[in-house]
C-alpha cells in the first residue's frame, strides 16, 4: 500500500493492517513520501485513532531503522513519556532518570527537544550542562559507568527526520509522540511510560507486550498529567510476566499527601532546570514529591524495588543524601 492509498483509507476510518502500516512507515522514513503526504497521513491517523496493530507495526519499522547501542539489559529502564499533556509542568521524567540511576537502576533515557510542550528532555538536559550529541559508544559507556546515559532521539532515529518538518508545522500530537517511548535505542526492557490521554494507558501496555518488554508501568493521571500525579488519582496499566493488569493509583497509597500542581508549572527549560536543581538540593514540596513518586514507580518497573512503596523510599533516600544531584555532575562531566 502506498501512502496515498493509506490516506484514503484512514480518511474513511478504515484501520490499516500491520503489513500496510509497515509499508507506509517505510515510505515515510526513507524519504519516499512528501511532507504534505506525511502531514496528511499523521493528521488523518490521529483523527481516525491509531490501533494497537498499527502502532506495533510502526514501532517495528522505526526500531529496525534506528542506530542501536549495546548495554546490559539488567534493570535497564527508560522514563521517556509521550509528552503533549499541555500541563506546563517541569521535566519530571528527566529528573527521575537521575534519581533512579542514583538508587540502583540503570537508565537509558530516550528523549528529544520539545515538539508540543514548553520543555523537552533534551532542552532541560542541555541547560543542566549535559552534552547531547556524543557518539553512541560514549552513551553506552555512561550507562555502564554511572548508570545513566541520554539517547538524543535525532542521533539514533535519523530516518525520522523526514517527518520532523510536518510534525513541527502540525504543532499537535501525532503518532510520533506515541512512538518515541516505544523505540528506545538501547532496547530497555523496563519502562515508566507516561501518556497524554487515559485512552492510551492499556493499549500501549499491550503494544509493549507485543514488542517484548519485560516490566512496564503505563500511566496517566485524572488531572491530565502524563505522570503519576500528587494531585489526583492516576490510571495504571502494568505489564509484567506477559500479563497486562490495570489499576487506579492514589498518591496517599505511598504516604504522599495530595497537593496543587501550581508549584510545578514552568515556562521553559531554564525554569525547569532550576526546579530540578532545587529538588536535588533538598527543597521539599510538590516538585520533590512528584520526583519521589515517579522515581519510585520507575525503580519498581526496573525491578530494583519489589513494590512502589519501596521504590518511593529508595527515591527519597537518593534525594536526601545528594546522590541524585551527584549523578547530574557525573553525566555533565562524562559528556563534556
Amino acid at each position: 500500500m502506498d501512502i496515498k492509498q493509506a490516506i484514503g483509507a484512514i480518511v474513511d476510518r478504515v484501520d490499516l493492517t500491520g503489513d500496510e502500516m509497515r509499508s507506509v512507515m517505510q515510505q515515510i522514513m526513507t524519504g519516499e513520501a512528501t511532507p504534505i503526504q506525511i502531514g496528511g497521513f499523521l493528521a488523518g491517523l490521529r483523527t481516525k485513532g491509531e490501533t494497537v496493530e498499527e502502532i506495533v507495526a510502526a514501532a517495528e519499522v522505526m526500531r529496525a531503522l534506528a542506530t542501536r547501542i549495546e548495554v546490559s539489559k539488567d534493570h535497564l529502564v527508560d522514563t521517556c513519556g509521550t509528552g503533549g499533556d499541555s500541563s506546563h509542568s517541569f521535566n519530571v521524567s528527566t529528573a527521575c532518570a537521575f534519581v533512579v540511576a542514583a538508587a540502583g537502576g540503570r537508565v537509558a533515557k530516550h528523549g528529544n527537544r520539545s515538539m508540543s510542550s514548553k520543555s523537552g528532555s533534551a532542552d532541560v538536559l542541555e541547560v543542566l550542562g549535559v552534552k547531547l550529541d556524543i557518539p553512541p559508544g560514549r552513551v553506552a559507556a555512561c550507562i555502564e559507568d554511572i548508570n545513566i546515559g541520554f539517547l538524543y532521539a535525532p542521533s539514533y532515529h535519523s530516518a525520522a527526520r523526514f517527518a520532523a518538518a510536518p510534525r513541527t508545522e502540525l504543532g499537535t500530537r501525532t503518532l510520533f509522540n506515541l512512538l518515541g517511548p516505544l523505540t528506545n535505542p538501547a532496547g530497555a526492557p523496563h519502562q515508566l511510560l507516561g501518556v497524554f490521554a487515559n485512552r492510551w494507558v492499556e493499549p500501549l501496555a499491550r503494544v509493549l507486550r507485543h514488542l517484548g518488554s519485560k516490566h512496564v508501568l503505563v500511566v496517566h493521571a485524572e488531572d491530565g498529567l502524563d505522570e503519576l500525579s500528587i494531585a489526583a488519582p492516576s490510571h495504571v496499566a502494568e505489564l509484567r510476566d506477559g500479563q497486562v493488569r490495570t489499576a487506579t493509583f492514589r498518591p496517599e497509597d505511598v504516604g504522599i499527601e495530595r497537593q496543587s500542581l501550581d508549584e510545578i508549572r514552568v515556562d521553559g527549560p531554564e525554569e525547569s532546570a532550576a526546579m530540578i536543581r532545587e529538588v536535588f538540593a533538598g527543597r521539599q514540596g510538590a516538585a520533590a514529591d512528584m520526583v519521589a513518586l515517579n522515581s519510585g514507580a520507575a525503580l519498581y518497573a526496573a525491578d530494583v524495588a519489589s513494590s512502589l512503596v519501596e521504590g518511593v523510599g529508595l527515591a527519597k533516600e537518593a534525594l536526601a543524601d545528594g546522590s541524585a544531584a551527584h549523578k547530574v555532575e557525573e553525566l555533565v562531566s562524562l559528556t563534556a
